[in-house]
């Protein structure tokens, strides 16, 4: 019986994570037992390798600044759970999780029983949730991350008004496929008949089952390159600025409140995205609105600048294609500074690849460590051995513990220095409560 806080969280972590046959008929169902509460809401739906939260971060900040009431679901979180679900930017608070809790907690029970595979997964919870919640906000927009992939995914219950696209790139191949093709098919489960689509820069293979998804469900798309462009204006700076061309905005000059160049990108699709879903429910555009929600875009865990001197940053590169984005920022951004990073990644990435791309550069001087990991099932990788066979400029040190790690960079830096720690998400979540007030 859920009667606190803890107890609400105890009940959606202990489910299980995943079931062997992706399928969405156990989420319907349960939606269904709930009175269907996703329904009769407008969503834009967010889809990709990387960049999903940055973009719902930055169509949060502009559509609240165009007067909208949005909700939004995220994952995962860095601090506390409830930053997944939010209504106005404001987190849902724990008097209205423990109720809704308690609500889906009997109709799990009864699933459980019913269901010959069992009940619901810990995802299929979170979602549902959140609809029920949305469902008594009842905000104009509800923007809804992907949790993986798309096809089967929980919060593909939906016909939103826009679906979006950030990247595709290598990432949860267990569970997408082992090629570009097979996982770009996963992320195009989230096309609909008729929605208008925003898609970032693709790999060839991947553009064209999207394209081709797009086609078949005539489905309007918006590609990043083709319809809409985007270039930096500032050559060196933590957050850029941009000018943008797309729809109805020609030579649109912004600032970004998120750091990192791989934000630039990001920021394109989020403003084409919030332009199609304006447009589409016969709301104007105001462009000094969507000015002022890109400048003041905050996610936590993304180049999030947690100290100014000297600069320590935490960023979320959990794969490959992310570490990458992380490397080319530090190309751009930091080719005249010493980079010092502590870096701890789980077991089930490529983190051979990962810690390749960070010893390649020059000027960075690594750290390598572990953490607790999200359970039992998905470790921290052990780097010890892949830093010992890789040639880098300085030679890449060994921490213990990740509290041993920082304070052993942190020990080292000088004023012109740059910290920065990265790796999972789950471990930036661990080092954030360092800096929490």
């Amino acid at each position: 019986m859920i009667q606190n806080y803890a107890d609400a969280l105890d009940f959606i972590h202990g489910r299980t994570k995943f079931k062997k046959i992706p399928t969405l008929k156990r989420m319907r169902r349960f939606l269904a037992e709930l009175g269907n509460p996703e329904q009769g809401l407008h969503y834009i739906h967010v889809t990709g390798t990387n960049g999903k939260g940055s973009t719902v971060a930055m169509l949060r900040s502009m559509l609240l600044d165009s007067g909208l009431t949005v909700g939004s679901f995220t994952s995962p979180f860095i601090t506390r759970f409830n930053e997944r679900i939010e209504y106005n930017a404001q987190q849902i608070s724990d008097d209205d999780l423990v109720r809704l809790a308690q609500r889906l907690e009997a109709v799990v029970a009864k699933l459980d029983r019913e269901l010959p595979t069992g009940g619901q997964t810990e995802f299929e919870i979170d979602t549902a949730l959140m609809f029920c919640y949305m469902a008594e906000k009842k905000p104009d927009v509800v923007l809804l991350e992907v949790g993986i992939g798309g096809l089967y995914d929980s919060t593909n219950v939906i016909i939103p008004d826009v679906s979006v696209i950030t990247t595709v790139g290598w990432d949860h191949m267990k569970y997408l496929g082992n090629t570009l093709g097979a996982i770009a098919t996963q992320k195009a489960g989230i096309i609909k008949p008729g929605v208008p689509v925003v898609i970032g820069k693709l790999p060839a293979e991947a553009q064209k089952v999207i394209e081709q998804t797009a086609t078949e469900k005539n489905a309007p798309l918006a590609e990043l390159g083709r319809d809409f462009a985007v270039r930096k204006t500032n050559a060196h700076g933590l957050r850029a600025q941009i000018q943008y061309d797309g729809l109805n905005i020609h030579h649109g000059r912004f600032q970004l409140g998120l750091a990192g160049d791989y934000q630039v990108e990001n920021a394109a699709i989020a403003l084409t995205a919030a332009q199609l879903f304006l447009q589409g429910r016969g709301l104007p555009v105001d462009q000094s609105a969507l000015h002022q929600g890109l400048a003041a875009s905050r996610w936590p865990g993304r180049m999030e600048v947690v100290n100014r001197e000297p600069p320590v940053m935490l960023d979320g590169a959990h794969n490959l294609p992310g570490m990458q984005a992380l490397v080319k920022s530090i190309r751009d951004d930091f080719a005249d500074r010493d980079v010092y990073i502590l870096i701890a990644i789980l077991a089930d990435k490529q983190y051979d690849l990962m810690l390749g791309e960070l010893a390649s550069l020059g000027n960075v001087h690594l750290t390598v460590t572990n953490f607790a990991g999200p359970g039992p099932k998905r470790p921290s990788a052990d780097l010890t051995q892949v830093a010992a066979q890789l040639s880098s400029r300085y030679p890449i040190q060994v921490a213990d513990t990740w509290q041993a790690g920082f304070q052993q960079v942190a020990g080292q830096l000088s004023s012109e220095d740059v910290m920065i720690v990265t790796g999972s998400l789950y471990f930036i979540s661990e080092v954030r409560h360092l800096f929490d007030d």
